[in-house]
């Protein structure tokens, strides 16, 4: 026998050898059995369902996005004699909010994401919206805030009716600052003060001037 066939014959035995103490080694399944059950009871996130005489302590699955609520009926992975994990929520009653949520950290990708509902309402401390193109349409728009900031290149607004309020109303224009319109009026309560290195004032067919007082110079 060559010295090659020797040394295949030894490392198969070693191989088969060592079979068995690492099957003795691996941990065997951890077992686990199905029930359905229904919610009695929710203190954040721990759980307790009752299936029958069993009454488990148990949290909600990261796949199940439902949030569980009382009352609720639930399917179950029992894992131990008194703990499970609700993978789903079967039924609920009517009435009762359904609540999405997720374990941590969530975020959604899809190709195209649409929302068709009665009322949509969004609360957060801080929200952030980037997009390449983006369109906001609506019959009636309300915006409102403590602080608002608008930064851009270029602004285009289309109003049949503007109406515009403040206590204070500050405007800088590096360049030319027009205004065309058929009929222009400019009222102040107490003073009105136009300045400038040229003042020209053209009126085609009439300009008029009137005061207690005028002076010129």
């Amino acid at each position: 026998m060559s010295r090659s066939t020797i040394t295949a014959e030894k490392g198969r035995a070693v191989r088969a050898a060592s079979r068995p103490a690492i099957a003795a080694q691996a941990a065997p399944a951890t077992p686990a059995t199905h029930c359905v059950g229904i919610v009695t009871a929710c203190d954040g996130g721990k759980l307790t369902v009752t299936s029958g005489t069993l009454v488990a302590s148990g949290r909600r699955a990261a796949s199940c996005l439902l949030v569980p609520a009382l009352g609720d009926s639930v399917a179950c992975l029992l894992v131990a004699p008194d703990e499970l994990w609700v993978l789903s929520v079967l039924q609920r009653d009517d009435g009762v909010p359904h609540v999405l949520g997720g374990i941590g950290p969530m975020r959604i990708e899809a190709d195209t994401l649409e929302f068709e509902c009665e009322r949509f309402s969004l609360r957060t401390r801080r929200a952030e919206i980037a997009s390449d193109e983006a369109q906001l349409v609506g019959r009636e728009l309300r915006v409102i805030g403590a602080v608002m900031k608008l930064t851009g290149s270029l602004l285009s607004t289309v109003f049949d009716r503007v109406t515009h309020f403040s206590k204070n109303h500050l405007r800088t224009t590096e360049g030319v600052d027009r205004v065309q319109a058929t009929h222009l009026e400019q009222e102040a309560q107490q003073l009105l003060r136009l300045s400038g290195e040229h003042a020209l004032i053209n009126g085609e067919k009439l300009v008029k001037a009137r005061g207690g007082q005028i002076h010129f110079g």
